[in-house]
């Protein structure tokens, strides 16, 4: 009875709870949100000042005692309580144009496909404390593979490689489950740590995360060309003097930075290829690998993998939503998808 009132009174959502951006699907409007995962803190008195974009300009900016951090790392709850408060802002601007008092929606969330029963947990408490009324845990890869249109129920194989912001999760699919897997903590962010490092270790440069992520956006190719070299100004601390600095940097200092941590993504590709049954690769050579994440935006990258693994690659459409749009399905097909949530114990509403 409370179920049925509270589908009433409540919008149904699905969530890509990133380690970079969050985003929000709500059932029958689409994607709703799409704000960075970024909690602005005051330290001395614990008041939550911003969350989401209005906390990431502050990010570098405010005085040591308002912190603007992720409560998420590696795609793992490292703040229990902020993610809560999070998750329970983001869920209220969900119902703030309606009449929704006491909103209690029932909730799709991705997790990384690597995470162990304590961190599912982390999870799921946050997402019932922050007002769910039902929560429904599904890894990444699978609402990616389902939010890049993969026939994920057909018995043959598809791979699908997601590369966000703290974890890259690597999957071979086939009738609705996932065959063979890896997932990295090795992603957008690692790829701005090497730049901060090279930056230093090469120009004696202190750079910023959102000045090292800038530049990875602006010039971070996987197959820089001497004839089509690009530039950018990198502006930092000057490790030495401690002043201002700046330098002109090309797409091929870019990819020198980026290069180890591009081929351990490569590597744990061919690595779940090499797990995977015989009968499977067949289908994966005809259907080839599709990337999906903000990092399938990294120019080149879909070359490099054709190259390494002689599979066809394909970036999916839009792929910074795939998984949040594959939640939705999710959320809008629960009866007939209800074998590909992670956790039984989450779904008893579900008729069996």
């Amino acid at each position: 009875m409370f179920n049925k009132f509270f589908g009433k009174i409540s919008q149904d959502i699905g969530i890509d709870l990133g380690t970079a951006n969050t985003l929000v699907y709500v059932m029958g409007k689409g994607i709703v949100i799409n704000e960075p995962s970024v909690v602005a803190v005051n330290q001395k008195t614990g008041e939550i000042l911003a969350i989401g974009k209005e906390a990431q300009q502050m990010v570098g900016r405010t005085p040591s005692y308002i912190v603007a951090s992720r409560p998420l790392v590696k795609g793992v709850i490292s703040d229990f309580e902020v993610t809560e408060r999070m998750l329970h802002y983001f869920i209220d601007k969900v119902h703030e144009k309606g009449f929704f008092l006491f909103p209690r929606p029932r909730v799709v969330i991705g997790i990384p496909s690597g995470v162990t029963e304590v961190e599912k947990k982390a999870v799921r408490d946050a997402t019932k404390n922050a007002g769910a009324r039902e929560v429904y845990l599904i890894e990444e890869p699978m609402a990616a593979a389902i939010g890049a249109r993969l026939p994920i129920q057909d018995p043959a194989g598809s791979v699908i490689v997601d590369i966000g912001g703290g974890t890259t999760e690597v999957a071979v699919i086939s009738l609705g489950g996932i065959v063979a897997s890896r997932s990295l903590r090795i992603a957008g962010d690692r790829l701005n740590d090497d730049i901060i490092q090279h930056a230093r270790d090469e120009f004696k440069l202190f750079l910023g995360e959102r000045t090292a992520e800038h530049i990875k956006i602006t010039l971070g190719n996987v197959h820089p060309k001497d004839e089509e070299k690009r530039e950018a100004t990198m502006r930092g601390r000057d490790v030495i003097t401690g002043l201002p600095k700046e330098i002109k940097v090309n797409d091929k200092d870019i990819w020198k930075a980026m290069e180890r941590s591009v081929y351990i993504i490569v590597d744990s590709i061919k690595d779940a290829i090499e797990e995977t049954p015989p009968e499977l690769v067949a289908d994966i050579m005809e259907r080839g690998i599709v990337l999906a994440g903000g990092g399938a935006l990294l120019l080149g990258l879909d070359k490099l993998i054709e190259q390494e693994t002689e599979i066809p690659v394909y970036v999916a459409e839009d792929p910074l939503t795939a998984v949040v749009r594959g939640t939705g399905v999710v959320l809008e097909k629960l009866d007939e998808l209800r074998e590909i949530i992670v956790d039984p114990y989450t779904h008893q509403g579900i008729p069996k």
